[in-house]
């Protein structure tokens, strides 16, 4: 197969979540205008309303847990190493996941025992479990009988620092109870250590400009053609100032991600004692910690805020689920030149998030609970956004 180059997704991070230059913006189905989070806004969106029987996204710190979160569906952003990211246009190989992004976590189970192996083109993935787990198998609905959930309520659930709306909180509240019901311990609070200092570091930005810089570039090399004549990230950057109809929607004319990137200095002193520093906040004093010392089987949050986070500097999973919808009389927000949230009955999800290849376990304990709650089937998107042909009518015909 040939790799071409698909300009429209090498974009700023800063452009308006769910926007591409092929496109123009993807909006969430559930409201319209309402913001559907990315970047795999796409994939998400699509299974939503079933333009796709499943999807893929990636993930380097929220863009599978995201969009899944704001679109109702299941998304399993799998721990680094069970998936291949051959191919994929880089940001960060410690934290780049590719993932599933469907309507259930059945058929999110059954995509991951497809995809889950290893690959010599990517040498994280020989770091995998000798054997991939059947993930279809996790699917058990007394999965969190008997299991210890924890809550790290310090920092993670502080609407001012999280971002959340309270309405959030009163339905992340109900389904801790629902956990209960289920035969599961919540372990309240299960702070970590880290919480505090987690919240001003800036390290992770400073891996994702190295990583970037060296990754995007080799991943240019690899291309087979490139009629653009773009060969670097330096490159790069000439181009979009000098194509802005191409490349900059309305409002976000700016490139600061990319110069911030061009201008590291790669893998010096500075870039190794960042790692060192994500992995003691998200693993030494952060996940790894928590679940050791108070004997833990998940860890669990609402899917938005700084979940993504704490679990993305060290690579590890996060399976999300449907939990709610914002109530009809929320305020509406401005959050782009096209795009609103929160916004009346647009969803938002609930993550599972643990320590490394524990993906099978979090798989389980979110299936419990979609199962007991069906949320998804709550609400329907917007009669606008529902297609008039479904895969029924043309599946097999």
């Amino acid at each position: 197969m040939k790799r071409f180059w698909p300009c429209s997704v090498c974009l700023p991070i800063t452009v308006a979540s769910g926007w591409s230059a092929r496109g123009g913006q993807t909006t969430n189905p559930y409201y319209p205008g309402a913001d559907p989070c990315g970047s795999s806004s796409g994939s998400a969106v699509a299974a939503a309303i079933g333009l796709a029987a499943v999807t893929l996204g990636t993930e380097t710190d929220g863009s599978i847990m995201c969009p899944s979160s704001k679109n109702n569906v299941v998304g399993i952003k799998p721990t680094v190493g069970w998936t291949s990211r051959t191919g994929v246009i880089p940001i960060a190989a410690h934290q780049d996941s590719v993932g599933p992004i469907t309507r259930s976590l059945t058929d999110a189970a059954i995509v991951l025992s497809i995809i889950a192996s290893r690959d010599p083109s990517d040498n994280y993935t020989l770091a995998q479990p000798d054997v991939v787990p059947d993930f279809t198998k996790a699917l058990n609905k007394n999965a969190l009988k008997g299991k210890r959930i924890g809550v790290p309520r310090h920092v993670f659930l502080n609407a001012t620092l999280s971002g959340y709306d309270s309405s959030i909180l009163v339905v992340y509240e109900q389904a801790l109870q629902t956990m209960r019901e289920l035969g599961a311990t919540v372990v309240d609070p299960a702070d970590l250590p880290s919480a505090d200092e987690f919240v001003t570091n800036r390290k992770e930005r400073l891996v994702l400009d190295v990583e970037f810089k060296a990754q995007v570039n080799q991943w240019f090399d690899s291309l087979i053609e490139n009629p653009s004549g773009v060969r670097s990230l330096a490159d790069l950057i000439k181009f979009n100032d000098a194509n802005p109809e191409l490349e900059e929607p309305v409002g976000f004319s700016d490139q600061n991600i990319f110069i911030e990137a061009e201008a590291s200095n790669g893998f010096d002193a500075d870039y190794f004692e960042a790692l060192a520093v994500d992995h003691d906040l998200g693993s030494t004093r952060g996940i790894d910690f928590v679940f050791n010392e108070l004997n833990l089987d998940a860890l669990v949050l609402p899917a938005g805020g700084l979940t993504p986070s704490i679990a993305a500097v060290v690579g590890y999973p996060i399976v999300t689920v449907p939990l709610g919808f914002f109530p009809d009389d929320v305020t509406i927000k401005q959050v782009g030149p096209q795009t609103v949230w929160p916004a009346p009955g647009a969803p938002f999800g609930l993550a599972f998030f643990g320590t490394a290849w524990s993906d099978f376990e979090l798989i389980s304990y979110a299936y419990a609970f979609e199962q007991k709650t069906h949320t998804r089937l709550a609400r329907k998107a917007f009669p606008a956004a529902i297609p008039k042909t479904q895969l029924k009518d043309v599946i097999g015909k």
